[in-house]
């Protein structure tokens, strides 16, 4: 069966708006011809007009009988086949030239985990590096930017990292996920004692074994509220 994306055009008269729902799905990956982990995103091949042929976020109409939040999750499992466990609305875009015909549409962000992904493989949806997308339909790199950009300024303050972890996690893997975040190294003592100081993280007595030597796994202090500052304090 095809599967198709974002909107396509609906009669409609001149003054008529049409709300649609997009989701912005991060998740964490080896980027396209390289060994970096960073942030990628699934789009979604559309199939007709308007941008047939391009890459889009993944949506479809509002659904009158369910929540912004449900018509998120719908949308995005009829299309990607995924189901996140972090939803977020992140904002509404109108412009008035967005579409061919006026389309309000809410956007929702969400994270998942690799071991989230199905196995099998959705017709026409594609993993794209989200720091380096190609020309999508509509406004959508416009939408992924902004998502992109709240998501680096909201990891310094809150555990939205968590999304992209497992319930226990090595020090390693916490900074991994920062650094695909923020698209820079980070010294690994200083993050140590950066966030061991933070009070966010609780030691296991448990270790991650393998080819090198055992590494303690953390999980979050469910308990603590982060500061504005977040763990990895203010930036200089």
């Amino acid at each position: 069966m095809t599967r198709t994306t974002s909107p396509s055009p609906q009669p409609a008269t001149a003054d008529a708006t049409r709300v649609a729902v997009s989701t912005v799905i991060f998740t964490l990956g080896r980027l396209p011809d390289s060994d970096e982990i960073g942030v990628v995103l699934p789009l979604v091949l559309r199939t007709r007009d308007p941008h047939e042929g391009q890459w889009a976020l993944p949506g479809g109409w509002l659904d009158v009988t369910e929540s912004l939040e449900a018509t998120a999750s719908r949308t995005l499992a009829e299309t990607s086949g995924l189901a996140p466990s972090y939803l977020e609305q992140l904002y509404a875009f109108g412009a008035v030239d967005r579409s061919p015909t006026r389309v309000v549409s809410i956007v929702y962000w969400a994270l998942i985990r690799g071991d989230e992904i199905p196995d099998h493989s959705v017709e026409n949806v594609r993993w794209f590096d989200a720091a380096a997308l190609p020309q999508l339909a509509f406004d959508h790199n416009e939408i992924v930017e902004y998502a992109l950009w709240r998501l680096r300024n909201k990891v310094g303050y809150s555990r939205i990292a968590h999304g992209l972890l497992p319930g226990e996690f090595t020090l390693a893997e916490l900074r991994e996920v920062y650094e695909a975040i923020l698209s820079r190294r980070l010294d690994p003592a200083n993050f140590r004692r950066q966030v061991e100081n933070s009070g966010t993280l609780i030691p296991t007595d448990r270790f991650r074994t393998g080819s090198h030597r055992p590494a303690r796994l953390y999980r979050y202090n469910q308990d603590v509220e982060l500061s504005d500052r977040g763990p990895l304090g203010a930036r200089t």
